[in-house]
């Protein structure tokens, strides 16, 4: 069964909620966001968040008409850096996974990116324990452009992000700082 992937709207807040949720707890390595920061959030800010913009969308994996999975596109806004946009947020439910919801929400998300006008280059970072995400990031045409030791901390675990990128026009290459 093939996902059906639509932006989600402030009517998707509890299923949002819910999956978003879900998917911090269960791999809350991933994220900088806790399960608990989220859960203490309200209603109301997550609904502002959920709400499309022209500058950020959050798209819905759904199967069998529920949603399974969760992925967020947001430009920058700031004029120098609006060339720029940013995944966040990826995340499947573990009884969805090995359906395509990853790749499909990664579609509709690169997709989404290459029409915003001026829009040059796509952003995300992905934790070291997540092997299953970066593959899936590089099946998508990402390219890791650098690694931030200890970029998040979990207690006294200390772990590293792989920064990653896709070129959607112009320079093909990151540019990287030699010492």
């Amino acid at each position: 069964m093939v996902p059906d992937i639509r932006i989600l709207t402030e009517d998707d807040v509890p299923a949002y909620r819910a999956v978003r949720l879900a998917v911090l707890q269960s791999d809350s390595l991933a994220f900088v966001t806790t399960a608990a920061e989220f859960a203490a959030r309200t209603p109301q800010s997550v609904a502002e968040q959920l709400a499309p913009r022209e500058d950020s969308v959050t798209f819905g994996a759904f199967v069998g008409g529920e949603l399974t999975g969760i992925l967020t596109v947001a430009r920058e806004t700031r004029s120098r850096i609006r060339h720029r946009a940013n995944v966040f947020g990826v995340g499947v439910l573990e009884g969805a996974r090995g359906l395509g919801c990853g790749d499909a929400l990664m579609a509709a998300g690169v997709a989404h990116a290459r029409q915003l006008e001026g829009v040059t280059s796509l952003h995300l970072g992905v934790t070291e324990t997540q092997h299953a995400a970066r593959r899936l990031y590089e099946r998508h045409g990402f390219r890791t452009w650098g690694t931030q030791p200890d970029a998040l901390r979990h207690g006294e675990r200390s772990l590293a992000e792989h920064w990653m990128w896709l070129p959607l026009g112009g320079n093909e290459e990151p540019h990287t700082v030699v010492p």
